[in-house]
């Protein structure tokens, strides 16, 4: 599935931290819970979101030798979460200096953030494509081989891009070509060809179509599983992780208040999707991690 957040180093749909990737470690994205649009709308006050202030967001340079801002904002849950449109809220957040965008073909906001994109070229926010980074996923009902290169080719052209910067697979699970909406029932669930759709997605990679492939909700077990065969290793793993809310915080030039760290400190931590998209228990989606 997908969070809402603010895009850092260490994750979808919000803003969180990423680390490089070294030899057989894996860089892994963080969300902060809470509605990323919320962010843009609520904290205009604060000098990050100033009208007039640009920020300015660190890189990193990924195992695939590309540049990725360490700040992005996601797209999950745009629309019931805002009450502005999607393309509204990122054509604000490219004038205070976002760079990096989240989305995916289950979260239903390509589309306007590809016209976002057209129309922050057409006002000159921004001189050219490239100085953007744009990471979208792979969902479980394209996650077999086969279905692969069609799913980013069909991404592709519903944002209007020629390439993406990041493509992940969403979710280590299939389901059954064509089946859509969550949640699904066991019957609804395949088994999961990762070397088969990695092999896809080295191929999408090797045909220009994404500077860089990774991985969304995977279990350490399983990326150890995907090391073991990966020609191209993953260079992103979307995950959560609490110690990186404040960590993400500390590039923003404010500081979080007591109360702010004692609600962080109070925020349960458990799996918002324990199933992914299942509505019955999936035994090894997490493989025992919490």
């Amino acid at each position: 599935m997908g969070r809402t957040s603010i895009l850092g180093v260490s994750g979808g749909g919000s803003t969180s931290l990423f680390e490089p990737v070294e030899a057989k470690t894996h860089l892994h994205v963080v969300y902060i819970k809470g509605s990323a649009w919320e962010w843009v709308e609520k904290s205009k006050a604060r000098s990050i979101m100033s009208s007039t202030t640009k920020v300015a967001v660190p890189n990193v340079v990924l195992q695939s030798s590309f540049t990725m801002p360490l700040i992005g904002l996601g797209t999950y849950g745009a629309e019931s979460n805002s009450t502005q449109p999607v393309k509204q809220v990122v054509l604000e957040a490219i004038k205070v200096g976002y760079r990096h965008f989240d989305t995916a073909s289950y979260y239903g906001s390509e589309q306007p953030l590809g016209e976002a994109i057209a129309e922050a070229l057409k006002l000159a926010l921004i001189s050219s494509r490239d100085e953007l980074f744009i990471t979208s996923k792979l969902w479980v009902s394209d996650n077999h081989p086969h279905l692969v290169l069609p799913a980013l080719q069909k991404s592709l052209q519903t944002l209007g891009l020629e390439y993406l910067d990041l493509y992940l697979i969403h979710l280590p699970m299939s389901s059954k070509p064509g089946t859509w909406e969550a949640p699904f029932q066991q019957q609804d669930i395949v088994p999961f060809d990762l070397k088969g759709v990695w092999a896809s997605m080295e191929e999408c990679h090797n045909l220009g179509l994404t500077k860089s492939i990774g991985v969304s909700n995977f279990s350490t077990k399983k990326l150890e599983h995907l090391l073991s065969f990966a020609t191209i290793p993953p260079a992103v793993n979307q995950s959560y992780n609490k110690e990186r809310i404040k960590q993400n915080l500390d590039i923003f030039d404010f500081s979080l208040t007591n109360d702010d760290h004692q609600k962080i400190s109070e925020v349960r931590q458990e799996r918002k999707v324990k199933n992914g998209p299942a509505g019955f228990l999936v035994a090894d989606l997490w493989d025992g991690e919490d």
